[in-house]
């Protein structure tokens, strides 16, 4: 196995959302995995780095990314200039093209019929390179499933409540109207269905005290408030079943 195919597979597994982000990435256990020396495994790193996927600190090693706020608008905004035009300077597709995007909506509707999480998640995202090729560029066609990953780790990472049902729909709404030789409505549904990806994540500022979840989970007890709870719910349970009147 080479670096390049180790790094595809971890791109992958982030596409079907098997690789969180945050995750530790360590050269150990891969080249364990991949039965492999480790100077062949941190390579892979290496070129995930320059393709934005992977960190790497002195103190944690290699990680998957965790992308802010504003870098996952800008990747979706990304995605959104790149697919809309793609759709814009597009030939009028050929049968054989639409059959192929078609044969890739039915491994989608396949894959949500059988709940298979993993592979619905990549399928989803797939569509979009499936698409650039199909349209016949393969540099975009690369470019875009580096995006696509980057926004499915956005989509984990804040929460995305978009309905995988709904995307398989847009995709049968734009193949159609890519059939249908109506580019402008195709370029329009793409915009639509990008949009409402974004608009469904939860991109709310965290809080400025990074430590403000903590803090309040230990802020000192009121113990009179607490024992007084405490006595009350004693009266609703048997003495004979609450270990507290043993002790």
């Amino acid at each position: 196995m080479t670096s390049s195919e180790i790094a595809q597979r971890i791109v992958e597994a982030i596409l079907a959302r098997k690789l969180l982000p945050g995750t530790r990435l360590g050269e150990q256990a891969l080249s364990i995995l991949f039965d492999c020396s480790r100077t062949l495994v941190r390579e892979a790193p290496m070129q995930l780095t320059e393709r934005g996927f992977v960190q790497v600190s002195s103190r944690r090693g290699w990680y998957v990314v965790q992308p802010s706020a504003s870098e996952a608008r800008e990747a979706f905004e990304a995605r959104r200039v790149i697919e809309t035009g793609l759709i814009r300077l597009a030939p009028t597709m050929e049968k054989n093209t639409i059959n192929r995007l078609k044969q890739h909506i039915d491994q989608e509707k396949a894959a949500l019929k059988e709940q298979d999480i993993g592979r619905r998640s990549y399928l989803l995202g797939d569509f979009h390179v499936c698409l650039a090729e199909c349209l016949g560029n393969q540099l975009l066609a690369d470019t875009l499933r580096d995006f696509t990953a980057r926004t499915t780790l956005i989509a984990m990472l804040y929460q995305s409540t978009h309905d995988a049902e709904k995307s398989c729909r847009d995709h049968i709404d734009i193949v159609k109207a890519l059939e249908a030789g109506d580019k402008a409505l195709a370029e329009q549904l793409m915009s639509e269905h990008i949009g409402q990806v974004l608009s469904d994540l939860n991109l709310q500022p965290s809080p400025s005290d990074p430590l403000a979840e903590l803090r309040q989970a230990l802020t000192p007890l009121d113990h009179r408030t607490y024992a007084a709870s405490s006595s009350a719910s004693r009266k609703t349970i048997s003495s004979s079943t609450y270990l507290g009147a043993l002790l």
